[in-house]
C-alpha cells in the first residue's frame, strides 16, 4: 500500500480517501505516493505522465 494518497497528498492510512479514488478515474495523480512531493503532470490526448523529482516517471 502507498504511504501517501496520490490525489490529495495526505497519509493514505488516515481518513477516508473514497473521493480521491473516484477522482482518479478522471484525473492523473498529483502527489508522489512514496514521498508526498507534488509531481509535474503532463496530460495528453492518449494518456498522461507524472514525474516525481525523487522517484521518476509514472505513465498511464
Amino acid at each position: 500500500m502507498s504511504e501517501y494518497c496520490d490525489h490529495c497528498g495526505e497519509p493514505a492510512a488516515e481518513g477516508d480517501h473514497a473521493a480521491c479514488r473516484a477522482a482518479r478515474m478522471m484525473e492523473p495523480p498529483r502527489y508522489c505516493a512514496r514521498c508526498r512531493r507534488r509531481m509535474v503532470v503532463q496530460v495528453m490526448p492518449v494518456g498522461w505522465t507524472a514525474s516525481c523529482a525523487e522517484h521518476g516517471i509514472r505513465v498511464d
